[in-house]
């Protein structure tokens, strides 16, 4: 086939215009696109590439935020490693993560099943979704009160099993434990919502096609329900992870210096202590260095081990 003439490669005078109109359009288009994602790129260079980027040259270095910076190269990190303190923070952070995320998702998915089945939801929506949108500081006060010693759940254990009333926030034993419920009962609202949102996107057919098939409720569930929902509960212990990795403000408000005995010390309240309280930025950033580290490992071991456990739609059979 011969090539095409150069008159057909050259655009005629009367289409020329038209792309110059496009080409106008395209570039005023583009305009109004940055200036609408502007705002937000200035904020996440201000507020999130800076501030990472200051940490990370501060982790290598030591400085109290009025003398001159001194370069002392991994120090930071191995000081860090070594403290005992670090070490006991970690721990505690990960029972909270391994108590708190198994129990809430595994709830939000009963209830969102029990919330499937009624045709008026709304009122146990809002409910279960107060917690969400209610100030974190606001809740661990209200839980604060119910954890003392004389507050309405000691009483109440005591009455049930005729025993001293505990008192949650002064028993090493008991404040992780009231930590973790705490946290459970904040995020709760949020995994139901999600998960009844996935439950009510599953087909009708499917579940209708496995009824005839002779499946029974939990059947049904284990079956059906549950691996067509595993990629949001993936999602969601993601999220609940990295979120229970993060624990700081439940912990400042509920108990007192992530007592007692730090037994509620969390990483993130100990670089608070080292950055806000100590002025030791260096060790501070160190700390916050790890806990990345530390985050994205959570993470990609979860993203690996979902191949076993996550089954999508469009998977082939």
């Amino acid at each position: 086939m011969s090539a095409p003439s150069i008159e057909a490669r050259v655009p005629s005078s009367s289409t020329a215009p038209a792309l110059r109109k496009e080409a106008a359009w395209r570039r005023r288009d583009r305009r109004w696109g940055y200036l609408f994602v502007g705002p937000q790129l200035i904020g996440m260079g201000l507020f999130v590439l800076l501030p990472f980027t200051a940490s990370l040259v501060l982790a290598f270095a030591k400085w109290d935020g009025l003398g001159a910076l001194t370069w002392v190269g991994l120090d930071n990190f191995g000081k860090e490693v070594s403290d005992p303190l670090f070490g006991r923070a970690i721990l505690n952070t990960l029972l909270i993560a391994l108590i708190t995320v198994p129990i809430g998702l595994g709830l939000a998915v009963v209830i969102a099943v029990a919330l499937e089945r009624l045709k008026t939801r709304t009122l146990y929506l809002v409910l279960f979704f107060a917690p969400v949108v209610t100030s974190t500081v606001a809740v661990a006060m209200i839980w604060q009160q119910i954890f003392r010693g004389d507050g309405m759940l000691s009483a109440a254990i005591s009455k049930t099993f005729g025993i001293a009333p505990p008192d949650w926030l002064q028993d090493p034993r008991l404040a992780l434990i009231a930590v973790c419920i705490v946290t459970i009962w904040s995020s709760l609202g949020l995994n139901v919502v999600i998960f009844l949102a996935g439950l009510q996107n599953i087909s009708p057919a499917v579940i209708e096609a496995a009824r005839i098939d002779g499946a029974g409720a939990w059947r049904l569930f284990t079956a059906i329900r549950l691996p067509l929902l595993s990629p949001i509960v993936f999602f969601s212990s993601v999220i609940a992870f990295i979120s229970s990795l993060q624990t700081f403000d439940t912990v400042y408000v509920l108990v007192a210096k992530g007592g007692p005995d730090n037994a509620t010390r969390t990483i993130v309240y100990h670089i608070y202590e080292l950055g806000m309280r100590d002025f030791k930025f260096g060790l501070s950033s160190a700390a916050s260095i790890i806990l990345l580290l530390l985050t994205l490992v959570i993470t990609a071991i979860q993203f690996a081990a979902q191949k076993k456990f996550v089954h999508y739609e469009d998977d082939p059979a």
